[in-house]
């Protein structure tokens, strides 16, 4: 008999919010496919998972960044009718300053953050629409509207998913298709050291545990919610920024400069 949850497909699985999502998603009832590059790592949560949950668990080894692995992670979401919610949650990060960051290091996070991100989303959002339900989940950070805070790339990376969120939700939302883009501020895995850097150096008060990051995010799909910010304490706050963004969005095209910008003859 097919789950009636259906089975959820999550990228960067074997560690941090990864693995949080998977033993929540699990927890909920979800058969789930794990993605990650780590297979020893993978298979040892997934057998746990199936241990103590009873749902069915696949686990597919799989370098985002390389094409070929890329490509079979597409295929399954192509294929298998019984994936039902898509966790784009894999990625990396950067904290150097512009001038003294790798450009290959860049383009290997861009190809990872973006381009991965969005050929999976791709893959798995036609046959959503054609069934008219399905649920993708987009792991951004406050990044995102925040530039400044990190690596320039890597906010410009977490700005797009953020973007990407909205235009899906434009074209998709009454399709069937449910998006949720999460925004999390500084949380407590192991993404920070390998940019640098450990979370153990920051403040706790800015310091978010995974466990708690992944149920409000939950907790925030629960509720409908199109962006989830866990760490956003006002989400009236939140609403007054989008209210402004999309107010402005109406003026930004006209026929004419604007008069600040004429030129005297």
């Amino acid at each position: 008999m097919s789950n009636p949850k259906g089975t959820a497909l999550i990228t960067g699985a074997s560690r941090g919010i990864g693995a949080i999502y998977a033993d929540r998603l699990a927890q909920r009832g979800y058969d789930l496919i794990l993605v990650a590059r780590d297979a020893t790592r993978l298979a040892a949560l997934g057998a746990n998972l199936a241990r103590r949950t009873g749902v069915k668990m696949t686990v597919l080894a799989a370098d985002l960044n390389d094409t070929d692995d890329l490509c079979k992670v597409e295929a399954r979401l192509r294929s298998d009718a019984g994936i039902t919610m898509l966790v784009n949650n894999a990625g990396i990060a950067a904290l150097t300053p512009l001038l003294q960051s790798d450009v290959d290091a860049m383009q290997r996070m861009i190809e990872l953050n973006v381009t991965a991100l969005t050929r999976l989303t791709y893959a798995v959002a036609p046959a959503f629409v054609a069934r008219g339900a399905g649920t993708i989940v987009n792991i951004a950070s406050i990044v995102g509207v925040q530039p400044e805070a990190l690596n320039g790339v890597y906010g410009a990376t977490k700005a797009y998913v953020l973007a990407l969120g909205h235009s899906l939700q434009h074209e998709l939302g009454g399709k069937g298709v449910r998006i949720q883009t999460v925004l999390p501020g500084v949380t407590a895995t192991e993404i920070w050291e390998t940019a640098g850097k450990s979370w153990r150096e920051l403040p706790a008060h800015i310091v978010m545990s995974a466990e708690d990051m992944v149920d409000a995010a939950l907790a925030g799909l629960d509720h409908g919610e199109l962006v989830t910010l866990p760490g956003l304490q006002d989400d009236e706050e939140w609403k007054r920024y989008e209210a402004a963004r999309r107010a402005l969005a109406g003026k930004l095209s006209t026929s004419t400069p604007a008069p600040r910008y004429r030129v005297a003859a």
